[in-house]
């Protein structure tokens, strides 16, 4: 039964209090000011409402916080992101964003997380330039930022021969044409009024857009499915084939995945809805949130599907919080059944009952692969994203070299590495000595933890990021690939991921092991989410500095090890962490130490080096069934399964407190000016709050006894040791006789 109308929420009320940004889009005629006005001006930046409504282009722009100098103007400079649906990427564009690049740029490319290039370093006065040349190159990157739906991901095969990998890539092109803004702005502004030209729209997608579904179309607007305000945050959907997650698909705001008919043809699609990432430090009520499954449609209604969707996040997100405005606080706060009540009533008939599928898997298609053409496709591992030459790494020049000598597509992948297409076999031999010769590794040669590793780039131009993420990736990887030898674990690897604030660019939600930056030089550790990217992880560690690292991950990685020897089948890190619980970790982590240490007594310093807590973040649904029948979730989860490591475990007493005091800024870490601008792409996620200045350090020796069971103690109440030793010497000392 459709939900009636006057059973769910009023969309508009007369009286709420929007948030300021959306009357900067309600007076930005479709897009169109201040940035239209001030593009003309001989300013090095925009103004604050300019560079709003500049994302909807597609462009942020940012400031260079490494060469910032006290008392004069910031090193204004703009990052440009391609919109390209299912990351597909023809010769023409590549080459064009290659010699931008050099042009215009910093002299590198970044391939993104939602399949897209971005380039950095552009000046104001040559944004107009860069703009039209992209343009004029087969690309655009209208859409690529802002309110709007995102660029729609699929997988990054481009298998020729698999029928539900061709229905992958179509549909997500005819979703992305379906929700491209309809604005004249972008053309008007960058192109003079010149339209572009580019693919002939599907019809059905034409048809769609101006099909009215019981309230999905805004009649007589510029913008038929958007209206002026647009949607209240940004939008992110993916379609992908069963079996590959690939697309992380619950960390989407709509996932779609082909489902075929048993003689091989598209019956349709399995929906899910309500995932996404971002969150804000030290305010519970935003969280990582992994989508729910919906229903299924048939293969004619999907365009109508997809719009009740953006309808019901449109009229009923929240426009009032932007941290509240992403569709998952919608299925949060509704929960699954309203949710799909709302859209049955925009999309006007009942969703079908979701199909069963195969467990999801993680696939990245590095190395050599047939297409099924005769052809052959590689892929291509890129570290962090990055595209650059440096020292005897070449691999710009050596992309280069291959698109201009056989003029190959390429497709972006979801974790930010490049698959080159229709190469023919001929072409193999030449292409693998010029990677050589670039010193471009083969996928069999990098380091797993590096191949499975992603991170954002976060200093120096994100205007968001807290701390290092990009720079300091590679050493961190490198780092614990040694602890990992050191404990016996040399070919043992998992999938690591790290951001320079919470917003989750990277997904380090959906890792064994995220690393989120909480403030310069320090991190929250998320741990428990599985190889494949279907469970969410939880924080372990609520503020780690990046120098004790070891420190903290040593004894879970012995524990691992301990556990691993008891197992017939192998068990990956992430799921060893979910399967023990996080009261297990820490209590095995709180009685660990070397074994060339030993203390009979030891010093209780006023802090410990790390803080541990215990109290998990708000999680509004559990994981995703990993079964081959995936159920709607509803009830809340907090943490993982606390259980007692297994009585073989025999840890070692623990050795004397480290004191820690707060690493000296460098070059790697440099501090977030008071001054910085307010953040500028992404989520509008507040600061953390200014770290209180340390109290005076006092030592107290205790016995070892007493010292481990104050410190097991302190992590299992989640509470720093000095705390519970001050509520107890405080209540011992209330306790005393008094004196006359």
């Amino acid at each position: 039964m459709v939900q009636s109308l006057n059973e769910t929420p009023t969309p508009t009320e007369s009286n709420r209090k929007l948030n300021k940004l959306e009357g900067v889009k309600e007076h930005s005629n479709f897009l169109r000011e201040p940035v239209a006005t001030e593009l003309r001006e001989d300013t090095t930046h925009f103004s604050h409402d300019g560079y709003q409504i500049l994302k909807f282009h597609g462009s942020y722009q940012q400031d260079n916080r490494d060469n910032r100098v006290k008392g004069q103007e910031k090193d204004y400079q703009f990052m440009l992101r391609t919109r390209s649906p299912a990351g597909y990427v023809p010769p023409q564009l590549y080459r064009a964003l290659d010699r931008l690049s050099e042009e215009y740029g910093n002299h590198t490319l970044r391939t993104t997380t939602r399949q897209g290039f971005q380039m950095h370093g552009i000046l104001k006065k040559d944004l107009k330039t860069v703009f039209r040349e992209i343009i004029q190159n087969m690309g655009s990157t209208l859409g690529a930022c802002g309110d709007l739906n995102r660029n729609v991901m699929a997988p990054p095969a481009p298998f020729v021969n698999r029928l539900e990998y061709d229905c992958a890539r179509r549909y997500a092109n005819n979703i992305a044409d379906l929700l491209t803004p309809q604005t004249g702005a972008y053309y008007e502004i960058w192109l003079d009024g010149e339209k572009a030209i580019s693919g002939e729209e599907s019809p059905a997608v034409k048809e769609a857009r101006q099909r009215n579904g019981n309230g999905t179309i805004v009649h007589d607007a510029e913008e038929p499915i958007y209206g002026q305000h647009y949607m209240p945050r940004k939008f992110k959907c993916c379609v992908t084939v069963p079996g590959d997650n690939s697309v992380d698909i619950y960390s989407q705001d709509l996932g779609l995945v082909v489902i075929l008919d048993e003689s091989g043809r598209l019956e349709g699609f399995n929906v899910l809805a309500g995932g996404g990432l971002g969150r804000t430090h030290n305010k519970e009520q935003t969280f990582a949130r992994a989508a729910d499954p919906i229903g299924f449609v048939p293969k004619d209604d999907i365009y109508d599907l997809v719009k009740a969707v953006v309808a019901t996040q449109r009229d009923y997100g929240d426009r009032r919080d932007r941290r509240h405005a992403r569709m998952k606080y919608l299925l949060h706060d509704w929960g699954v059944e309203k949710f799909r009540n709302t859209v049955e009533r925009y999309f006007g008939k009942p969703l079908d009952p979701f199909r069963p599928l195969p467990a999801f898997k993680y696939q990245d298609f590095l190395g050599w692969h047939e297409q099924g053409d005769g052809k052959l496709f590689y892929g291509i591992s890129v570290e962090n994203g990055r595209i650059k030459d440096e020292g005897s790494f070449q691999l710009k020049t050596a992309l280069r070299q291959i698109v201009e000598q056989f003029n190959l597509p390429m497709v972006v992948t979801p974790h930010h590495n490049l698959i080159l297409g229709d190469i023919s076999p001929e072409q193999q031999r030449d292409i693998e000595q010029i990677l050589q010769h670039c010193g471009i590794q083969r996928e069999t040669d990098i380091d797993p933890l590096v191949r499975y590793g992603m991170a954002c780039p976060a200093l120096p131009t994100c205007g968001l990021a807290i701390t290092e993420s990009e720079r300091v990736m590679p050493s961190v990887l490198e780092r614990i690939r040694a602890l990992l030898i050191k404990v016996g674990l040399p070919q043992e690897h998992f999938v690591v991921r790290m951001t320079g604030c919470p917003n989750g660019c990277a997904r380090p939600y959906l890792a064994e092991l995220g690393l989120v930056g909480k403030t310069p030089g320090s991190y929250q550790v998320w741990l428990g989410a599985d190889p494949h990217q279907t469970r969410l992880a939880h924080p372990y560690i609520e503020s780690l500095q990046i120098e004790n690292l070891e420190a903290a991950l040593e004894p879970l990685f012995v524990y691992y090890k301990q556990e691993r020897q008891h197992q017939v089948d192998p068990e990956s890190f992430g799921d060893f962490c979910h399967r023990v619980g996080f009261e297990a970790l820490r209590r095995f982590a709180a009685t660990y130490s070397d074994s060339n240490t030993s203390a009979s007594s030891t010093e209780m310093p006023d802090r410990e080096p790390f803080s541990a807590t215990s109290e998990p973040m708000h999680t509004p649904n559990p994981d995703p069934m990993q079964t081959p029948n995936p159920q709607p979730m509803s009830a809340p989860s907090s943490e993982p399964v606390q259980d007692s490591p297994p009585a073989s475990v025999q840890p070692n007493p623990a050795p004397a407190e480290m004191v820690s005091t707060p690493p000296p800024q460098t070059e790697q870490t440099p501090p977030v000016s008071p001054s910085s601008p307010a953040p500028e792409g992404g989520t509008e996620e507040g600061q953390p709050a200014p770290t209180p200045a340390r109290p005076p350090r006092r030592r107290i020796n205790v016995s070892n006894e007493i010292y481990l069971q104050l410190k097991a103690e302190a992590a299992r109440q989640g509470k720093p040791m000095s705390q519970l030793a001050g509520d107890a010497l405080d209540t011992y000392l209330k306790n005393l006789p008094q004196s006359e």
